[in-house]
């Protein structure tokens, strides 16, 4: 077998597993990405993607995961959530990805409300703290996924032209 087609077959994976990722919380779909882009640089001697972009892609991860986590709870502070509503918020976070797509857009709106709900006990108040919390996760969802693409584009424009 050529060693070659296997690492390339691993760069298309890595990018393909990271691109899929970067739409759930939690998953660090952007280092699969910046992996990926790695292992290419590695495989060309660094000849097509040098130390420089290299270093901007991975400040790039680096954001990328940044606001992902900063967005979440930035949504339910604005909300005025409690801490009880950030730990709700980040264990139905968790718990939703076991429940793919519904549980990813309401596991953080669900845990947040229960959160809320245990330290105040007003609905309204909780229903705020839920919907800031899921705002947020969609932003940080929407960031990660901008990114991931950004840099995707970038690894293809160096690589191919």
């Amino acid at each position: 077998m050529d060693w070659a087609i296997f690492w390339w077959l691993l760069v298309g994976v890595l990018i393909l597993a990271g691109l899929a990722a970067a739409v759930l919380p939690v998953i660090p779909g952007p280092a699969l990405i910046f992996a990926g882009v790695l292992l290419a640089a590695w495989i060309d001697d660094f000849t097509y993607i040098g130390p420089w972009s290299l270093a901007i892609f991975a400040v790039l991860t680096f954001i990328a995961h940044a606001l992902d986590f900063i967005a979440g709870v930035g949504g339910a502070r604005a909300a005025g959530a409690s801490r009880s509503a950030l730990a709700g918020a980040a264990i139905g976070t968790v718990v939703g990805v076991f429940f793919g797509v519904p549980g990813i857009l309401l596991g953080p709106f669900v845990g947040a409300l229960l959160g809320e709900m245990l330290n105040v006990n007003d609905f309204y108040h909780a229903t705020r703290a839920g919907i800031g919390a899921w705002f947020g996760v969609i932003v940080g969802m929407a960031a990660k996924l901008a990114i991931s693409f950004i840099i995707i584009g970038w690894f293809l424009i160096l690589r191919l032209w």
